[in-house]
């Protein structure tokens, strides 16, 4: 196994929702303060990317139709790359709470799935508990939410079959499962899969965030606070392995490359302290992890 950086210091506030786009053999990623988009291609190392003028961007995924699905603050919109368009597709509203949209993936049949998070317009920076929900986007644009009193939602993954959606609350340093319905879309039987407040290193390994699944039915989590991302067994709970990141906010991951044998890792420099960054130069980069002995499955897209 070896880590190295891949693009270095791209990000500088906060990294998130790496995804390979299989079609062009690029990584999409973003800054999610900065709420800039980027495109890299690893062959030709162009590194292309797109500010898109909102306070936060929260995930990107394609379109089979063209362009992109972005959640943006309270918005769910098309992209075109080359304008610079959006055209809103969904807006939620908020009262009070500052809910804005975070990570986001398509299931298999094409719908896209997101969370929100939370936090109070008239409070110091924090999240807000329970405020936020998960909604599912479908393929004829209705939004559709499926879970409320989330926190801070994060990662997603389904399961080779179909019938597992895998999910964090990043609040409850959980990794949670529902029984997944292809056909109409629709989650049920809420249950844990790993809970990091039971891990041995549970002092250590830092909270859940954005997660990923190779073909061996294994979940690949990103670990803030913890830099690493562990990769656990669904169906035991137990950690495998981990891979250390030489960043300790370590955001999201993804696998890419021709093979899909690459894992792709995101950072993020947001509110580090000035001695933390000395003693972590490499913040803000996007690692890359080879030799893993795994591979990855294609990610979704949208096909609304």
């Amino acid at each position: 196994m070896s880590v190295s950086v891949a693009i270095r210091h791209v990000t500088p506030e906060l990294g998130e929702g790496p995804h390979w786009e299989d079609d062009k053999q690029t990584l999409l990623f973003l800054d999610h303060v900065k709420c800039e988009l980027f495109r890299w291609c690893p062959v030709t190392e162009e590194l292309k990317s797109l500010k898109l003028g909102r306070s936060c961007l929260g995930a990107v995924v394609p379109c089979r139709k063209g362009g992109y699905l972005v959640g943006m603050e309270r918005t769910l919109s098309h992209l075109d790359w080359d304008s610079g368009t959006t055209t809103l597709i969904q807006e939620i509203q908020s009262v009070g709470i500052n809910d804005t949209f975070n990570d986001g993936k398509c299931d298999p049949a094409g719908r896209y799935w997101t969370g929100t998070m939370g936090a109070r317009v008239d409070r110091a920076p924090g999240f807000e508990l329970e405020t936020s929900s998960l909604y599912s986007l479908d393929t004829t644009g209705k939004l559709v939410k499926h879970v409320d009193k989330i926190s801070v939602s994060n990662g997603m993954a389904w399961s080779k079959d179909h019938q597992t959606m895998f999910y964090i609350d990043s609040m409850l340093s959980k990794v949670e499962a529902f029984d997944y319905d292809i056909v109409s879309g629709t989650i049920s039987d809420r249950r844990d899969v790993v809970n990091f407040n039971l891990l041995p290193d549970k002092d250590t390994i830092g909270v859940p965030d954005g997660m990923t699944i190779d073909t061996d039915g294994h979940l690949w989590v990103a670990c803030y606070n913890g830099g690493k991302v562990a990769c656990f067994d669904p169906v035991t709970g137990k950690k495998l392995r981990e891979v250390l990141i030489p960043a300790p906010r370590t955001t999201s991951c993804c696998f890419g490359g021709k093979n899909f044998d690459e894992l792709y890792v995101t950072t993020a420099p947001y509110l580090a302290s000035e001695e933390e960054l000395q003693l972590y130069p490499m913040y803000g980069s996007v690692f890359k992890v080879t030799a893993l002995g795994v591979r990855g499955q294609p990610a979704n897209v949208y096909l609304g």
